[in-house]
């Protein structure tokens, strides 16, 4: 009896929870622009939080986001779990303090001035949503973890309920702070603390069935984690994520220093926001491929879905860009005005590349976490940060080109070198994986 090729429902199945979770997800920013867009001081609201709070806020919760794949590819047994779960309540701690120190001594401004070069005006506004911003690294150090074990034994669907009760508390707390007229970097920052609190408390109970009556009882993995195993895997994904995540403040840093910094790091969160959206299709790929390539006769399957989502995500952007559909989303929607919405409008062209990358991106970087080779990863990225910062830099001495330009198109091709380096250092394991399902 022959074995039949991993069927494209057998995909969705895993990948569609997880999509609608990355979806959901993705729709914060824009939801949370949108409201800011329409109270008091928008332009500077929206900066303080694109341009200082939300990549701050990323940088430091770098060393826990790639629990969520770690999770998923180690979480085997419960003696594997308890040791990553050991790894999320000391990182988390630890980097919870680290974002007090950040936000409550003079560090903050040292950083927002000197670093960042921010724009006076934003630089107050921008450390009271910082604060408010806490709870952010553990609940989601704490969510990613358990996100894992439920992927690995088949149950992505709770994931996306999950992303929905965040967004559904975003909602609410934005809708509050909307309605009593909060300074927009309040509302925002108050709707993205209760968002996480909120999904990490579901996560937490939800996972515990599937802790109980999948883990506990998986057979004992040979040989077993050690501390030291789980470094090995695990450090590259730490340098990988803080790499990726760092060029966040290297491009707020870079768009304060070139022409109109206000509006480029005002219109950043709703160009990347609605752009992440599209990205995180492929996004959510990456875990679908860690769960699913161990299957037999699953890499051309997977390999066509690849296409699939590269090709599909980047028409999307075009058409939209293209058509009065942009219109409808940065003016309606997210309340920009005419002058902000056609630079946003023009910044779509320079992110055009960047959903179908992401999804090309998951394909060659989950078939090396797979295959536990993820030294790759993390050199595709130091690419990734070197190609995306020499085109800032470059843009902040010739000093010419609006900012957001610069960003958008810095940050495309340093993606797109990325895959390319994914693509050479994934080229023997999926020979291997070939090579394996054709026999």
């Amino acid at each position: 009896m022959t074995n039949s090729p991993l069927s494209l429902s057998r995909i969705f199945k895993v990948w569609i929870p997880l999509a609608a979770s990355w979806l959901l997800m993705g729709m914060e920013l824009p939801i949370l622009s949108a409201v800011v867009a329409r109270l008091a001081e928008p332009e500077i609201n929206l900066a303080a939080y694109g341009g200082i709070v939300f990549p701050l806020a990323l940088i430091i919760e770098a060393p826990v986001i790639m629990l969520l794949a770690a999770s998923t590819a180690l979480s085997k047994d419960w003696a594997s779990y308890k040791k990553l779960s050991n790894y999320m309540l000391l990182a988390g701690g630890l980097l919870t303090a680290l974002h007090l120190l950040v936000a409550l001594t003079p560090v903050y401004y040292f950083i927002a001035r000197e670093i960042l070069g921010a724009p006076l005006e934003i630089i107050e506004p921008a450390r009271i949503g910082l604060i408010i911003m806490t709870p952010w690294t553990w609940t989601i150090a704490f969510r990613r973890l358990n996100q894992g074990v439920m992927i690995r034994f088949g149950h992505s669907n709770i994931i996306g309920v999950g992303t929905g009760v965040r967004l559904g508390m975003d909602v609410l707390v934005a809708g509050i702070g909307y309605f009593l007229g909060l300074p927009g970097i309040v509302v925002a920052t108050s709707a993205v603390a209760a968002g996480v609190t909120s999904e990490a408390i579901y996560t937490g109970i939800r996972v515990q069935p599937v802790l109980r009556m999948d883990l506990k009882p998986a057979p004992i993995v040979q040989p077993a984690l050690t501390y030291r195993a789980f470094a090995a895997f695990y450090l590259p994904l730490v340098m990988t994520s803080l790499l990726t995540l760092f060029i966040q403040p290297m491009g707020s840093a870079a768009l304060g220093r070139m022409p109109r910094a206000l509006e480029s790091l005002a219109v950043w969160p709703v160009v990347s926001g609605f752009i992440f959206m599209l990205r995180s299709m492929g996004v959510a790929f990456n875990e679908v491929v860690v769960a699913l390539l161990d299957e037999p006769l699953s890499s051309k399957p997977l390999l066509r879905f690849t296409t699939f989502l590269s090709v599909g995500t980047t028409g999307a952007i075009v058409i939209i860009a293209a058509t009065p559909l942009s219109r409808l989303w940065l003016e309606n929607f997210s309340g920009l005005s005419p002058e902000l919405a056609t630079l946003a409008r023009n910044g779509l062209w320079f992110g055009a590349l960047l959903p179908g990358l992401n999804s090309l991106q998951s394909w060659y970087q989950g078939t090396l976490l797979n295959s536990g080779k993820t030294r790759g990863i993390s050199e595709a990225v130091a690419i990734f940060l070197l190609g995306t910062g020499l085109v800032l830099v470059g843009g902040v001495i010739w000093g010419k080109i609006i900012g957001l330009y610069v960003g958008l198109g810095a940050f495309s091709f340093g993606m797109l070198i990325q895959t390319f380096w994914l693509w050479y250092r994934s080229r023997p394991v999926l020979r291997t994986l070939y090579k394996r399902d054709s026999t």
